[in-house]
């Protein structure tokens, strides 16, 4: 995993954005790209290292978005890796010490990434929380997960399970 400030290789992180217009059908690509944070995650061979996805980051997101775009390139998908891009988000939300989210709106397979990726989170926390009181601000203070994602998501199991 690589962290590349867009300040410092613009180039890079512009041409990162035109990859993903390939493949998604509502990605913006911006002329200045010094606002973002790419993390840009790496397969390692023999032969070196290959990209296999990519997510970026506002350094200061007024939004409270902890994540702007991610792509998995699509002969990489299935294997894992956009669930792992999620967490590293949340992991650094927790090391900041700011709960987030993604930009929204959120493309149909987003939303259902997140939604399983929230659900498992939250049922992590109330297995582990199991035999105690707590209120969904305890669940965003351990799992940076903002309320309102944390409610929509029960709510969807709810509804679900019902």
């Amino acid at each position: 995993m690589f962290e590349i400030d867009a300040v410092k290789n613009p180039t890079f992180c512009e041409n990162i954005g035109y990859l993903a217009k390939l493949f998604l059908d509502h990605k913006n690509v911006y002329d200045d790209t010094s606002p973002f944070l790419y993390y840009v995650m790496t397969e390692n061979d023999d032969e070196g290292q290959h990209m296999v996805g990519y997510f970026s980051k506002e350094k200061e997101s007024q939004k409270g978005w902890n994540l702007s775009c991610i792509l998995i390139l699509p002969f990489h998908q299935r294997k894992g890796y956009g669930k792992f891009l999620i967490t590293f988000s949340y992991e650094l939300s927790l090391i900041e010490k700011k709960p987030g989210g993604p930009e929204t709106p959120l493309s149909d397979l987003g939303r259902a990434s997140y939604v399983s990726w929230w659900t498992q989170r939250i049922i992590d926390y109330i297995r582990k929380h199991k035999h105690e009181q707590f209120t969904i601000a305890d669940i965003t203070r351990e799992t940076c997960i903002v309320e309102k994602d944390i409610i929509e998501t029960l709510v969807r199991v709810y509804l679900f399970v019902e």
